[in-house]
């Protein structure tokens, strides 16, 4: 006879209304420098983008730095949100509840929800961090970190150019990557990091979008255009990492783990045996126990 599984969270729906928050809001015509800078001031993943008081689009970090890559060969001054933002919104209603609301980021792969009335007039958002706020609220068993872990993690070192880095993280669309030196976590890297480090390395070395384009594609590279490429490769992983990061173990419990993300303001964790890492537990592992209402 198998053992039956203690509950992992407690059977009292929170609310949707009670963790809805009120999300800072741009117009579609805002440049993607501002957007920037709003993310980087405010310290958040997203905007809004709100057009007469309705929700339209929404832009992450992510979406941010993929349009900033060296990889895009767009003009970064040129860049306006509503190319680049999500379009196809997933959203709800402040009725809806905190589990309906976790198995959409779940299914969908997001980390947060547009909450609108019925008449399609923004309301707020929810965000996974706000969903991992009522785990803690609702946890009751104690489930170690190891139960809900992805155990392959994908690892950069600390000598990677941040190029190498990024391709990392779009390749394999992931959202934080773990620097490592011996299988040790040394670092950890977000698209935040790039952020400021991209947009002000490039615009400060190249205002002339022309020739940073033609350094960047141009298949035949003069002298004088390797050393400002070779100027960019100089920066590494190490440069932009978050070093001496927080870690867990996989024994410890995920209501460890989900007040450390909470406290200091981190969305994943790696998780170590003996210093060496051997997975990493994230605000969305929690999530999708919460959308699974704690049945593993």
């Amino acid at each position: 006879m198998s053992k039956r599984q203690p509950k992992v969270l407690v059977n009292i729906p929170v609310s949707l209304t009670s963790i809805i928050k009120q999300p800072i809001s741009i117009p579609p015509n805002t440049s993607i420098l501002d957007a920037r800078d709003i993310l980087i001031r405010h310290r958040i993943g997203r905007l809004v983008v709100e057009y007469n008081k309705k929700p339209v689009g929404i832009v992450t970090e992510k979406d941010i730095s993929k349009s900033i890559s060296i990889f895009s060969g767009k003009s970064i001054a040129k860049i306006i949100i509503r190319d680049i933002m999500s379009k196809d919104l997933v959203t709800l209603q402040p009725e809806a509840s905190i589990y309906d609301c976790a198995k959409l980021m779940q299914k969908h792969g997001i980390s947060s929800i547009v909450i609108k009335n019925s008449k399609g007039k923004l309301v707020g958002v929810v965000t996974k961090t706000d969903l991992v706020s009522t785990f803690l609220i609702q946890s009751t068993a104690t489930l170690p970190i190891s139960k809900i872990m992805t155990k392959k993690v994908i690892t950069v070192s600390p000598n990677d150019s941040i190029f190498e880095v990024e391709s990392v993280l779009l390749n394999n669309q992931i959202r934080r990557v773990v620097v490592a030196k011996n299988k040790i976590p040394v670092g950890i890297i977000t698209y935040r990091d790039f952020i400021p480090a991209k947009t002000f390395d490039l615009d400060k070395e190249f205002t002339d979008p022309e020739e940073r384009s033609e350094i960047f594609w141009n298949p035949r590279l003069n002298e004088f255009n390797t050393n400002k490429l070779s100027y960019l490769l100089t920066f590494a992983a190490k440069d932009i990492m978050t070093s001496n990061p927080f870690f867990v173990s996989p024994n410890d419990v995920v209501y460890t783990a989900a007040i450390i993300m909470i406290r200091h303001g981190i969305s994943g964790l790696p998780v170590v045996r003996g210093k060496k890492i051997v997975g990493i537990v994230t605000k969305f592992d929690i999530v999708n126990v919460i959308a699974s209402k704690g049945k593993l």
